[in-house]
């Protein structure tokens, strides 16, 4: 058990969709529950079911049970339910208002603010250093969570060796990917990554990306269709890990056959725009810098970003984010992030270019900032052409 630090906090929902509940509890779950700290402790509210194991598994330091709280409270109000458990642990612990998430249910703030329990946002005070997370704290990697992270890149690396085997083992006629007799097609590639994954003790709960030719210009179409040869194929895969949940984060690029010159000088582009944000990256440079030295090098190189006709072509996102427990979080790493990044940020790098025609290119990997650089938390070969 940890101490907890931090103004008093409730939580209400389910470990499995919430990455605040996953932190703060280090517990599984798929119901959602009340939790809450107080005097600097942990406090979990569960149901009869969960209570055995989180005593045996969570990180809380007080466990209550849900079910005989409620038991006990229908005794003289035969309504009572989680609304009044809540209240009730709170007043034990001494606890009459709470900060609670952006995302806490609407209709429990309303219920528990009528019966005395004062509810606040996160971000709302005049302190300039207030978050709008609840848990700021989440940015900063602990070494276990580094090595969750890891985890999850190593499920990641293991759904690429799956598509890279099949590309090698594949044949090319007509101008099309054959693989097993058949062509070989993006969904096939899914289910192949998803069983390699899963094998690595991953889990692709958000699914995957595996994007051939130009749908991969749309950088988040998950990928369908037909594999065309000598056409780059986007891979990006983003797992859980089983045992910790904290996400790896992965791209590779891959053409099978021969690139023509302008697409392996715009894949040799993408990967020479990653190596220059790798080498910007350290704590005391901002989120900007880091992305700006990716976006100089493909800007030099000669690639334009614009909108042509509604669709936006060059590189258009952001260089990359914060990586945990959610696959999205703080910080980001774009032109609008002038904060400085402070070691233990764990965050992507992802540069790419997307033009139709062309199709798109993203390499990927995820890195922990340190005093002096950084350290990789993913590693998988950069080899994309597959003949």
């Amino acid at each position: 058990m940890a101490s907890y630090k931090g103004p008093d906090v409730l939580l209400f929902a389910a470990p499995t969709t919430s990455a605040d509940m996953r932190w703060f509890s280090q517990f599984h779950a798929g119901d959602p529950f009340p939790a809450f700290s107080a005097k600097g402790k942990k406090i979990g509210i569960l149901p009869l079911l969960e209570v055995g194991r989180a005593k045996h598994e969570s990180d809380f330091d007080v466990i209550l049970n849900l079910t005989e709280i409620i038991t006990t409270l229908r005794k003289k109000n035969p309504k009572a339910g989680v609304v009044e458990a809540i209240i009730d642990s709170a007043r034990q612990h001494g606890v009459r208002s709470f900060t609670v998430p952006h995302d806490f249910p609407a209709g429990l703030w309303v219920s528990l603010q009528a019966g005395g329990l004062k509810l606040s946002l996160p971000g709302t005070g005049r302190d300039e250093r207030s978050s709008p997370q609840i848990f700021p704290q989440r940015a900063i990697k602990t070494k276990v969570e580094q090595a969750g992270i890891a985890a999850g890149n190593r499920a990641s690396s293991a759904g690429f060796a799956a598509v890279e085997r099949i590309l090698r083992a594949a044949k090319i006629k007509k101008g099309f990917v054959h693989w097993n007799g058949k062509v070989l097609t993006a969904e096939m590639l899914h289910a192949e990554v998803h069983k390699a994954v899963s094998d690595a003790e991953g889990m692709n709960d958000h699914g995957l990306i595996i994007a051939p030719g130009d749908q991969a210009v749309d950088c988040h179409c998950a990928g369908s269709g037909p594999v065309r040869a000598h056409e780059p194929i986007v891979v990006d895969i983003f797992p859980r890990n089983r045992a910790t949940g904290l996400y790896g984060d992965m791209t590779r690029t891959y053409v099978k056959g021969k690139a023509s010159p302008a697409r392996r000088r715009m894949i040799e582009t993408v990967f020479g725009a990653h190596r220059a944000a790798l080498k910007a990256l350290r704590a005391g440079a901002t989120g900007a810098e880091v992305y700006f030295a990716a976006s100089n090098f493909i800007k030099e190189a000669g690639y334009v970003t614009e909108n042509r006709k509604g669709t936006y072509v060059g590189f258009f996102h952001g260089l990359g984010h914060g990586l945990g427990y959610d696959v999205h979080e703080e910080p980001s790493l774009s032109f609008r992030n002038e904060k400085p990044l402070l070691p233990g940020h764990v965050v992507t790098i992802e540069p790419g270019l997307y033009y139709p025609g062309l199709g798109g290119c993203r390499f990927e990997d995820v890195a922990v900032v340190t005093k002096t650089g950084h350290k990789l938390l993913s590693k998988h070969p950069y080899r994309w052409e597959i003949a």
